[in-house]
């Protein structure tokens, strides 16, 4: 009897109590919705964050770094970059914004508010009851037919075709603090990039080709695309070296012309002063010897390496070298070593011993010149010149020309875009209705769960427009109504006219931009999307 008792007593304690007393995780059904919920709000706080730098009317975002230094932006990627985002799930925002810059260049704002977007629709959808598996899957199919729809309603180019080319690379930099240079920028960013491919047989660029050299003083007018090679780095003229050199001969070295020092830091005591003299002369002969054998082979222009450990030069070898009539350029950066042997056709020279004429680079003039208060040496005439195009461009100060710079990056991905894949689509929210509507179409048609995440797709993409319309002052239901009704009447191209405040033909109007950024916006977005629905815990790793 007090065994049946005993046994009825465990019996209750293992009951439906129990699990409070042990690890009852698995049977926490709230606990699963709550971590979606958290995700979702802090991933769409990310989007609200860069949502008003959307579109050529967007606002721009000053962003104090940790070293107190000022960055002014409305570039999605520069400014999610800067961001401190504590947040797992809106750190993947960030991710997402600098994928779609290395994939496409462009379009890092939009992929952002799209995710945000689509991740309100999702919730709509949980708080139906709608399983996230089965939405996630939804928006997979929905992403395939919005891809679909964008290469049905794209404009196959020719990259011959140098009016199309530059309508794009406007469009991009319509909506940046640049944007009233666009039409000096704009041919700049065509003509590096057409200098630097072959149109026939090439599908990728290589940004790492074109080069953009950044000085202060004059304004962005006075940007320029430069014929040959530009230099950031100054020559030297403290030993009276010369600044012109014609029929030059360049040599590229990564070894010092200084006298060698040992790896460790140590003391030599010299107290005889015959010692010390014999010490000086073997110092200017081993120098001597260098320079002579620099002379030996030709070479009349020298550009030297930055060394860490030990001076690249000191004011004895630039006394031989000024002597000799050796132009001299100092400050060369490893990173740039690949670029200038591309440019200049010479080969980098490790050690004096493999110093030979067949290593050097040939051009007919290198020169240093002053213009707008800076300095710049420029190289022209370069025989067997590789592949490779030089912008100086200039600014008042460091924030316009910074900002400037990411400008034509973004422009120059453009152009690279429509090398890789060469057509294009209208801006202007255009390609947006027509994904909505269209898809709206295809939610009738399908069966289930699909039709609940194909319309909610549908009405998720809308935000583009809507966005564009906020941002420009403009009334976002009645520019979105009819936007749409001009839709449905067949107007394809029909987009939003920031600047007038209306619909029009975004065509006439040349809004284009390449089919590469809207494609990887929408694929790279419903991706992350799909990725954060289907979390269900956060854990802390030790």
């Amino acid at each position: 009897m007090a065994a049946a008792t005993a046994t009825a007593s465990s019996a209750k304690a293992s009951g439906p109590s129990a699990p409070r007393n042990r690890n009852d995780t698995f049977n926490q059904k709230d606990k699963p919705a709550q971590v979606r919920l958290s995700n979702i709000t802090a991933a769409k706080a990310v989007a609200d964050a860069i949502r008003t730098s959307l579109g050529p009317r967007g606002m721009d975002k000053m962003i104090e770094t940790g070293k107190k230094e000022v960055v002014i932006s409305n570039d999605g990627a520069t400014i999610l970059k800067h961001m401190s985002v504590l947040h797992p799930a809106a750190r993947m925002l960030v991710d997402l914004s600098a994928a779609q810059d290395v994939e496409a260049g462009d379009g890092t704002t939009s992929v952002v508010v799209l995710a945000g977007s689509l991740l309100i629709a999702a919730e709509k959808l949980l708080k139906k009851g709608v399983h996230p598996t089965q939405i996630a899957e939804g928006f997979q199919y929905a992403a395939i037919e919005a891809v679909k729809i964008l290469e049905e309603i794209s404009i196959p180019i020719n990259l011959d075709d140098r009016e199309f080319l530059l309508k794009s690379a406007t469009t991009s930099l319509s909506s940046k603090v640049v944007s009233q240079y666009s039409s000096i920028l704009a041919p700049i960013v065509v003509d590096s990039v057409l200098r630097i491919v072959n149109p026939a047989t090439d599908h990728n660029v290589d940004l790492n080709d074109i080069r953009i050299v950044k000085k202060i003083g004059g304004t962005i007018d006075d940007t320029e695309l430069v014929p040959g090679l530009v230099l950031n780095q100054t020559a030297i003229t403290s030993a009276g070296g010369p600044t012109r050199v014609e029929k030059a001969k360049i040599g590229l070295i990564q070894f010092q012309l200084s006298p060698p020092k040992p790896d460790m830091d140590n003391q030599v005591v010299v107290n005889d002063y015959r010692q010390m003299d014999r010490i000086l002369k073997e110092e200017r002969n081993y120098l001597l010897n260098l320079v002579k054998k620099i002379k030996k082979a030709g070479c009349n222009v020298l550009l030297i390496q930055k060394s860490i450990l030990r001076d690249a030069v000191n004011s004895l070898s630039l006394h031989f070298l000024s002597k000799l009539k050796i132009m001299a350029i100092k400050e060369v950066e490893r990173d740039e070593i690949e670029f200038l042997c591309k440019a200049t056709g010479c080969k980098p020279i490790a050690d004096i011993d493999s110093f030979t004429e067949d290593k050097l680079g040939y051009a007919d003039l290198v020169e240093e010149a002053e213009s707008n208060g800076s300095r710049i040496v420029q190289i022209s005439g370069i025989k067997n010149a590789g592949k490779t195009a030089s912008i100086i461009m200039r600014g008042a100060n460091q924030y316009v020309l910074d900002e400037a710079d990411r400008s034509i990056h973004d422009a120059l991905c453009v152009i690279r875009c429509l090398v890789k894949k060469r057509a294009l689509v209208v801006g202007g929210g255009a390609p947006e209705i027509e994904i909505s509507q269209r898809l709206s179409e295809l939610a009738k048609t399908q069966a289930g769960f699909q039709s609940i995440c194909f319309q909610a797709f549908a009405e998720a993409v809308e935000v583009i427009p809507t966005t564009l319309a906020e941002n420009s002052g403009l009334s976002p239901i009645s520019i979105v109504t009819e936007l749409r009704n001009r839709h449905a009447n067949g107007e394809k191209s029909a987009g939003i006219n920031v600047r007038k405040g209306t619909i029009s033909d975004m065509l006439r109007e040349n809004v284009v931009q390449p089919l590469l950024v809207s494609t990887s916006a929408i694929e790279l977005s419903t991706e992350t999307v799909r990725m954060l629905l289907k979390i269900d815990d956060i854990l802390a790793s030790r």
